[in-house]
């Protein structure tokens, strides 16, 4: 903790590839691995813990993935950077990435989400990023479907039948 020179916010215990490890969470938001038995820091994951961890996680039989270095936000991952994208050739294109400074799995990508992501941009109308539901295009289709609710409401009060009354 000496060395970091910075408060810690958080310090969690858990497991790291068969090692514990303490992940601590600085003041500033930034998190660094020690090794709980002897408290050395442990570097940033390289490519073959990277590699590991998303294997250990994989359900099924894990054909040999492929992994490279994310270093910039996509409409796919938007998360943790800098991070390890390992990409499995199964038939669903699975994708899984992990954080560089933390050993964990930040998010799981396969044809599935890829479809969902793809249905819910259109339902929000933001085709781009697929985050942003205040945009433009959905605030106009709101206002309009809830003018077409009042105007009906209105037009079915003033056509609605009224008893009539006798006149005597």
């Amino acid at each position: 903790m000496r060395e970091a020179n910075k408060p810690a916010r958080e310090v969690r215990y858990r497991l790291l590839l068969g090692r514990e490890v303490a992940e601590v969470e600085l003041a500033d938001g930034a998190v660094v691995l020690q090794d709980a038995e002897t408290g050395k820091r442990i570097p940033p994951l390289n490519a073959a813990m990277a590699r590991a961890v998303a294997v250990q996680a994989y359900r099924g039989v894990a054909p040999t993935p492929s992994i490279r270095a994310i270093l910039t936000a996509s409409t796919e991952y938007r998360a943790i950077l800098p991070a390890w994208r390992v990409d499995f050739p199964d038939r669903d294109a699975t994708r899984i990435y992990v954080a560089q400074n933390s050993g964990r799995i930040v998010a799981v990508r396969n044809g599935t989400w890829r479809l969902y992501d793809f249905f819910w941009g259109l339902h929000i109308m933001d085709w781009k990023n697929h985050e942003d539901f205040n945009t433009p295009w959905l605030i106009g289709f709101a206002a309009g479907g809830l003018a077409l609710a009042i105007a009906g409401s209105a037009l079915l009060y003033f056509r609605w039948p009224r008893k009539r009354r006798r006149n005597k």
